[in-house]
């Protein structure tokens, strides 16, 4: 009886003794200089300056539409006048309903886009600190998680260049 308490003390005792290794991660700063979102961000800065292209476009042609209407109106019988109205703000209301549509889908394709990212990033990390034998990795963020750490426990330079080196593979 006494061997098998002697044994479960020093099994214990070596449990005790073995080191944990924990690290923290700022998880702004990870991703917002993961160049896979930075690309993301570029690819949709365009593609939003076409966007707005577009639409001045589409509003100077209604304008020039609508002044146009304007002029000839005081020559024009009122009830055909009224009805080209009527026509005008049908089409401006259309218009206003394409561009939110489009606005809609670029915003739905960045944050499918964002959010697979962010999937990405948590599994890196996750397979990171698993090949490097941490314990924990927190997270620290403006919600405070981590309200400090030791500079020397802050990985996040570490697994930001490890993740933008397997983004560029």
């Amino acid at each position: 009886m006494k061997k098998i308490i002697y044994a479960l003390l020093t099994v214990l005792v070596f449990t005790s003794c073995e080191q944990q290794k924990i690290a923290f991660i700022d998880n702004g700063e990870l991703i917002n200089n993961y160049q896979a979102k930075i690309d993301i961000e570029e690819k949709f800065k365009l593609k939003d300056e076409a966007f707005k292209k577009n639409t001045d476009s589409l509003a100077n042609a209604f304008q020039v539409e609508a002044k146009a209407f304007e002029m000839a109106a005081g020559k024009m019988a009122q009830k055909k006048a009224e009805e080209k109205y009527q026509e005008l703000i049908q089409k401006q209301q259309g218009l206003q309903r394409q561009i939110q549509m489009q606005q809609q889908v670029m915003q739905n394709e960045f944050q499918t886009e964002i959010d697979s990212v962010l999937v990405k990033v948590k599994d890196f990390v996750a397979d990171y600190g698993k090949k490097h034998g941490y314990t924990y990795i927190l997270g620290k963020n403006e919600a405070g998680s981590v309200l400090y750490g030791s500079e020397a426990n802050d990985i996040t330079e570490t697994v930001t260049e490890a993740l933008n080196a397997s983004y560029k593979k």
